[in-house]
């Protein structure tokens, strides 16, 4: 979908300022929000949770820091899916709580649960592009999730990698099935995405679903 989190190439927004040498969390919440997120029941479809941050406000979501996006996300979520009321979240406490019904993420089961290494590679058909082809994306504009940004749509590329059949976003954000499909990075120059003025030596790299390109 289009939306304020969707700012690449976007003008008014002032210059990039990258931060030397951050820290892993600026604030104690901030792991504490990191923590919440992975021990919460939600945690199984990443794509629905990029999507239910993309739905913030765009005000809210331009004054937001990362972790209070994080944070308002998982508590819709959590809201939207019965976990808990928008009551018992002002209140910052459950009301009724079964703890042989409760799933809740004991200690010794916090280093497994981020070690361990998942993936979203499937079975599905061979890719229908092969390293060197040249391709276009696709210029649309969903309502719900993808991840083709908006300033990469409509231009021409190069796919470099093929990293094989992955889960779909734009179907599984909004549970649809996982949808699997092939997956590529395709380069693009920065002249081809942003005009002359652009530095003749930059590209731009991204990894796009075979849904997302055509043939050139």
């Amino acid at each position: 979908m289009n939306g304020a989190h969707d700012m690449g190439g976007m003008h008014g927004l002032g210059p990039v300022a990258p931060e030397p040498d951050p820290p892993v969390f600026h604030h104690d919440w901030e792991a504490r929000v990191h923590a919440l997120t992975i021990a919460s029941p939600t945690r199984g479809n990443i794509d629905q949770g990029r999507h239910q941050r993309e739905l913030i406000p765009g005000p809210d979501y331009l004054r937001f820091s990362y972790y209070e996006k994080w944070l308002a996300g998982l508590e819709a979520l959590l809201v939207a899916e019965g976990h808990v009321t928008p009551e018992e979240l002002a209140a910052g406490r459950a009301r009724l709580v079964d703890p042989k019904t409760t799933p809740r993420l004991r200690p010794a089961d916090v280093t497994p649960a981020l070690t361990h290494a998942g993936s979203f590679r499937r079975d599905a058909a061979p890719p229908a592009f092969a390293v060197g082809d040249r391709v276009r994306t696709r210029n649309f504009h969903p309502s719900g999730h993808t991840r083709l940004p908006r300033y990469a749509r409509g231009h021409l590329g190069i796919v470099v990698l093929s990293h094989g059949p992955h889960v779909f976003p734009d179907s599984h954000a909004h549970g649809r099935g996982e949808a699997p499909c092939a997956l590529y990075t395709v380069r693009f120059t920065a002249r081809e995405l942003w005009g002359p003025e652009a530095n003749a030596r930059d590209t731009v790299s991204l990894d796009l679903w075979e849904p997302y390109i055509e043939r050139a």
